[in-house]
């Protein structure tokens, strides 16, 4: 497996080459850039690992690369570093997405261990949009009437309020809810709720009697 690589933007070569070793000593791979207009101009770079970069740099400051990047729309991680005045554009740059920010001066463990927890959130949503994506693909197998029903049992509905509520019988309900738990890969009610948090139903159209 490659190692992961670490975007350091700095206008400070003594501060970007600093970063660089440290980073490099514990295995990550190294690219850095004088400035944030230099990492915008390779597309290749924007593709995976993680950014580091100041937030007082002239022309494109740190917080405008995070905006930029996020338009793009860049997945990496972004950290920002700062110095003490810098505290509530620091604060403003996590509410624009960056997932941490380091101020000035900070030990060498503090930003390895920022850098580790930006690799494993990078992960962690990597696993959450595959995992979103497998649950969409499942409820598209589903018909309209097995919607319908799934509606109903996450809504907390019995078994015969359901076939109430549609018009049909209690023994079809119980035959749609298991082909719904089959189609859905659902071991349990609480496995249902679960996906339909992580992806809402959409709106779907009224289902004739089947």
């Amino acid at each position: 497996m490659p190692p992961e690589i670490v975007h350091v933007v700095d206008d400070d070569e003594a501060a970007r080459d600093s970063l660089a070793f440290l980073l490099q000593s514990v295995g990550y791979s190294v690219k850095t850039y004088g400035s944030a207009a230099a990492l915008l101009a390779e597309p290749a770079a924007l593709a995976a690992g993680c950014v580091i970069t100041d937030l007082r740099m002239p022309e494109i400051d740190g917080l405008q690369l995070l905006r930029e990047l996020k338009k793009r729309p860049v997945e990496m991680p972004v950290l920002i570093i700062t110095g003490h005045g810098d505290i509530p554009l620091a604060v403003e740059a996590m509410r624009a997405g960056a997932v941490n920010f380091l101020q000035k001066p900070f030990d060498d463990e503090t930003l390895l261990a920022a850098v580790s927890s930006a690799f494993k959130s990078q992960q962690e949503q990597s696993r959450q949009t595959g995992q979103r994506s497998e649950i969409a693909a499942r409820l598209d197998q589903l018909s309209v009437r097995e919607r319908q029903v799934l509606e109903g049992l996450i809504a907390g509905r019995p078994n015969k309020v359901i076939a109430f509520d549609l018009g049909i019988s209690i023994r079809t309900i119980e035959i749609y809810r298991a082909n719904v738990m089959t189609k859905m890969r659902a071991g349990s009610l609480s496995d249902l709720i679960r996906m339909t948090m992580m992806v809402p139903l959409p709106p779907h159209p009224q289902a004739a009697a089947e």
